[in-house]
Parts: C-alpha cells; structure tokens; sequence
C-alpha cells in the first residue's frame, strides 16, 4: 500500500510541479511583455500614413526642385533639381474641400520669421482674432514660410504640432517648424508646387 501512495504521491508531486513551473513561465512572459511594453517608444497618433508617389507622375521636370503637397496623404515630399535630395514631411491639411486648392502653383517669395494677418473670410469666420500677428512662437505662421503664387496660400511652419497629420487648416500647408525650417533652406524662389 505504501508503495501505491508513493507512486501517488510522485505523480501527484509531478503535477504539482508542472502546473507551478507553468505559471512561473506564464508569470515571466506577462512581465516581459509589461516591461517590453513600457520601454517602447512612443507612436504620433495623428500622422497618417505615407503614400510615396514619384516626382515624374507629377512633373516634367525638376528644374528649381519640386514640392508635392498630397492632400489625401498628408505629406509634402520633396526632390531637388539633380535629384540628390529627397524629404517627406508629415503635414496639416485644409479643414474642409472648399478650403483646399489644388494644381500647380511655385514659390515666389520666402520669409524667415513671418507675421500674418487673417484673410477677410477668416476673419468672418473667427472675428475674435486679431487683425495681426507679429514674428514669434505664437504666430500661426510658425518659423518659416514659403509664399506660393496663390494669393494667401503658403507652407509654413506651426507651433501647435497637434495640427500635424490632420484637416486643420484654413488652406495652407502646415509643418512641424523644424521640418519646414529644412525645407525653407531646400527651396529656393522658382521651386515648383503642387497640391493635389
């Protein structure tokens, strides 16, 4: 009989055993997992994903460089002239359809610490703005701006990054200021643009 229990009692220690060495691997993966976790890095919610398109499905040429503003993307890519630079930027978009333009346009003025004054339909729309905004950290502007051939459209810097990846524009193009502090540096008067 003693030797039945001892059989019994093996067994059962067997058991024991694996269902506790179990629970510790278990136990070890969920720490693991908890620890992997925390040390991965944070991810931007609000930059959408890239569509990556070629310069010559837009243009003819890259005489000057190339800006391409993809709407839909929200990105602005660009290529310079002898091709040796390529940037892709995430970018803030128009608002609305009615607030976007699309074609070709380039740019024909840049400005470094720009001020702005709201057009007349932004005023109408928002009349508790100012009627100006000086060069600073708080100017809707941002850092940089490259003025297009577009009577009040351009692609400036923000300093609300929260606008980034998102329709949140009155019509212009928006970058995170050091993106468009680089881009500001790339292009030149004469770079051609598109929005599409």
């Amino acid at each position: 009989m003693k030797q039945a229990n001892d059989r019994l009692f093996t067994r059962r220690t067997a058991l024991l055993c694996a269902a506790a060495s179990g629970l510790v691997l278990a136990t070890s993966k969920a720490m693991a997992q908890t620890t992997e976790s925390l040390t991965a890095p944070a991810v931007r919610s609000n930059i959408s994903g890239f569509r990556i398109v070629s310069w010559q499905d837009h243009f003819t040429d890259l005489k000057n460089g190339a800006i391409l503003c993809d709407i839909d993307s929200r990105a602005v890519q660009f290529w310079s002239e002898d091709e040796s630079i390529y940037k892709l930027y995430p970018s803030s978009v128009p608002l609305t359809e009615e607030l976007t333009r699309r074609g070709y346009t380039e740019v024909i003025r840049k400005v470094d610490g720009p001020s702005w004054r709201p057009t007349p339909s932004m005023k109408e729309r928002n009349p508790e703005w100012p009627d100006f905004w000086p060069p600073g950290p708080d100017n809707p502007l941002g850092t940089h701006a490259l003025y297009l051939s577009w009577q009040y459209y351009r692609v400036h810097g923000t300093g609300d990054t929260r606008k980034i990846g998102r329709q949140s524009s009155n019509g212009c193009i928006g970058l995170y200021n050091e993106h468009i502090e680089e881009l500001f540096g790339l292009a030149k008067v004469g770079t051609q643009v598109k929005l599409f």
